[in-house]
């Protein structure tokens, strides 16, 4: 196993990696949208918390050698099942086909007050 880390996402919030990479695969942990070497959530919209997840987990999956395209799944948690449609149109400006499997789940509560949470598995 090889643990991943960049400067160029947030440190972790609690005792895990950014990713880890085992067996050609790189397993990133749940992305809030921290600012990167900072304690400041980006609060301002959906838009403004996925562009920054996205953001942050394309910094982790190039620190691993890897990138978003090189996605195969990708699980996504909302606190309120009403920004789907924004949540979508976002992510999908980040993304492209073939897409990757992904689940989308609506959550009581995330880290930090976040509305918005997203991890992944890539091929490295």
């Amino acid at each position: 196993m090889t643990v991943i880390v960049t400067d160029q996402a947030p440190a972790p919030v609690g005792p895990y990696s950014q990713a880890i990479v085992a067996n050609g695969m790189v397993y990133v942990s749940g992305v809030i949208a921290l600012l990167p070497g900072q304690d400041t959530m980006v609060q301002s919209s959906i838009e403004a918390e996925v562009t920054r997840i996205m953001t942050s987990m394309s910094a982790i999956l190039e620190a691993a050698g890897s990138s978003l395209q090189n996605i195969v799944k990708i699980t996504a948690y909302l606190t309120d099942m009403a920004d789907f449609p924004e949540f979508n149109r976002v992510y999908a400006s980040f993304m492209s086909a073939p897409f990757p499997a992904r689940a989308t789940v609506q959550v009581a509560a995330l880290p930090k007050g976040a509305r918005v949470e997203i991890d992944a598995i890539a091929i490295a």
